[in-house]
């Protein structure tokens, strides 16, 4: 099985336009395994399982890491090898375990290799320049500071923005992939500054993150990366990056859902497409054509923007992003690992098969945050009926279903938190929080008419009046005019 530093080389090799025989020649690869990866459509991460073991080494892999990192600054001839490596560690460090594990986990450290490219400094129609800016927005009614991934087209000139709270992988990849469907296609090059949100940079190499790099795989686009500290390498993007500041986000924005503002902001383009190009003076509209003409087709499959992390919950069942901001899970999962699905803008709680259990509307800023979804403590509310009044998920219910279930004895209590659980997982907790209103303000709450409300609700609405169907006219005129049939 190839690593995915292999399968980009072979996509590159194809988009270069060699064939499968030649492919082969250069990188030693069956031609079978190269015909399946060109023939591979989706690269999207699936959820991991966890199948590690600890092993004796772990202890003593950043002490590994520091010493190789160190051999980068002097000559090559006077690297560790894998030998001198275990001997340290030996002497040094008192490890017990075997020469094997030392070997391949160098091995396996020495195995990522990113090419130093060139920057083009003459762009022809097709690649394109991608860089983040920072600017100020009021969310949900609250000013804060947000990036934004501008992607550019230095030969039309055209450049498009979207709204994030960060420049990590998920970020860069959402925002590319909400900007390929939109423009319809994929630039065939990629510029980055200094691999910022896609990798991190060790010396002269670039080391792209796992989701990036399937990300990358996916669309076939190539990448290169700007040297350190050289900014007019990729200049056009630069500009765009503080047109759109000014442009784009001034007056400060308000806006409460994030991902419905960044659709807003695709088609904002084209006022200033619409203009001359300042050098060419021809229209950036008619320019952009010439550069979609060079763009690699859109894949059959969209990739799915998710990074998974295995993260350990507290005692109260809830995970913790960026060491302040914490997810709730289910309570059972208490001091348990738990898996989630991190994305650009929420934070999915998953089972250990990937099934969703729950999602959270991802938090950024300096302080700490609890999200919760009560919902799902509602099976272990049902077994401590008693907690119902310092419960999160009272102050969730509305006041006329909270003040009914106020004043329930304990056994009717559990019944309706039996209830609300039941429509919960088959209706959502809105909807069965909104039955159980309906059916409270009626004098009674039953499973029974519940669900048809809770089904009402989800379905055409409770307030929806029921279609008219067929007419029975013709019934009418042939069995109850006067003298037609009798029973």
């Amino acid at each position: 099985m190839l690593d995915m530093s292999q399968i980009n080389h072979i996509k590159d090799l194809s988009n270069c336009g060699y064939r499968i025989s030649e492919i082969n020649e250069k990188t030693g690869v069956d031609p079978k395994t190269i015909r399946k990866y060109l023939s591979q459509e989706d690269f999207s991460p699936q959820p991991p399982i966890d199948h590690h073991k600890p092993s004796k080494l772990d202890p003593f892999k950043p002490i590994i890491q520091e010493w190789l990192d160190e051999d980068k600054k002097y000559w090559r001839k006077q690297h560790h090898t894998a030998q001198r490596v275990y001997e340290r560690l030996v002497e040094e460090c008192g490890y017990t375990g075997s020469y094997s594990v030392v070997q391949r986990y160098i091995k396996k450290c020495r195995t990522i290799r990113t090419e130093k490219a060139n920057l083009e400094l003459i762009w022809d129609p097709g690649p394109a320049q991608v860089d983040f800016g920072e600017t100020d927005v009021y969310e949900v009614g609250k000013l804060c500071r947000k990036k934004y991934l501008t992607v550019s087209f230095p030969y039309s000139n055209d450049g498009y923005s979207q709204l994030f709270g960060g420049e990590t992988a998920e970020y860069v990849c959402q925002g590319l992939l909400d900007i390929f469907e939109f423009i319809g296609g994929v630039p065939p090059l990629l510029v980055f500054d200094n691999a910022t949100g896609v990798g991190r940079r060790v010396g002269d190499a670039i080391h792209e993150s796992e989701l990036f790099s399937r990300f990358r795989a996916h669309y076939h686009f190539r990448i290169r990366f700007c040297n350190p500290y050289s900014g007019w390498e990729k200049g056009n993007v630069e500009r765009k990056v503080a047109y759109n500041r000014s442009n784009l986000f001034v007056p400060v924005p308000r806006f409460n859902d994030v991902e419905a503002y960044n659709r807003q902001l695709l088609p904002r383009h084209e006022k200033k497409a619409s203009e001359l190009h300042y050098k060419k003076q021809i229209r950036i509209s008619d320019l952009f054509e010439e550069d979609r003409k060079q763009f690699l087709v859109l894949p059959p499959k969209k990739f799915n923007v998710c990074r998974y992390e295995w993260l350990k919950a507290d005692g109260y069942g809830k995970v913790c992003m960026d060491g302040k901001h914490f997810y709730s899970t289910r309570p059972e999962n208490a001091n348990q690992k738990v898996l989630v699905g991190v994305r650009a803008h929420t934070v999915d709680i998953l089972t250990e098969g990937g099934k969703l259990v729950t999602s959270h509307r991802r938090i950024f800023g300096e302080g700490r945050t609890d999200s919760s979804d009560y919902s799902t403590t509602l099976a272990v509310l049902m077994k401590n009926a008693g907690a119902w009044e310092n419960s999160g998920i009272r102050r969730e219910t509305p006041d006329a279903l909270r003040s009914y279930m106020d004043a329930q004895p304990k056994e009717k209590l559990k019944d309706c938190l039996r209830i609300m659980n039941e429509l919960t997982g088959q209706y959502g907790f809105e909807a069965a929080v909104g039955a159980m209103e309906i059916a409270c303000c009626r004098g009674n709450i039953n499973i029974c008419d519940a669900s048809v409300l809770a089904a009402r609700i989800t379905g055409y609405g409770i307030y929806t009046p029921p279609e008219a169907g067929p007419s029975l006219a013709v019934y009418d005129e042939a069995f109850l005019k006067e003298g037609g049939p009798t029973s």
